[in-house]
């Protein structure tokens, strides 16, 4: 009795592994392009929870930080604050998705307060992962 020899020739392996590439290749980008999109909704998440902090903090002062204090006021006192009661965030979460601190500015353009997320590039302007982010 002969013995036949199981297994996948070379040429079906190279079939697979181009099948598999070319998968990689179309949903790759589509994958890995969401991460770029949940940094963004996340980044307006956190500036929504800091403006909630903000609130919290002109509660206890009597106004909101200055431009100079910056949201380092809601992580420790400034110094010569009456009635601060915080920390109100942890250092991390005065920090965009990106690692970089988010822009804030006193007064806002469309409120009393602004926070902006500079995006990827941590620069004014851009487009997709690198746009601005505020709410």
């Amino acid at each position: 009795m002969k013995r036949h020899a199981s297994g996948f020739t070379l040429v079906e392996m190279i079939a697979v592994i181009i099948i598999i590439g070319l998968v990689a290749a179309f949903v790759g980008p589509r994958i890995f392009g969401q991460g770029d999109e949940a940094r963004s909704r996340l980044a307006k998440a956190q500036i929504s929870d800091i403006a909630g902090k903000m609130e919290l903090f002109k509660l206890d002062v009597g106004r909101y930080p200055s431009s100079a204090e910056g949201l380092r006021a809601l992580v420790a006192n400034p110094g010569g604050v009456n009635n601060w009661n915080g920390p109100y965030a942890k250092e991390e979460q005065i920090k965009d998705p990106w690692g970089n601190d988010f822009k804030y500015s006193v007064p806002g353009k469309a409120g009393p307060f602004d926070i902006t997320s500079l995006g990827a590039d941590g620069k004014e302007g851009g487009e997709g992962p690198n746009r601005d982010v505020s709410l």
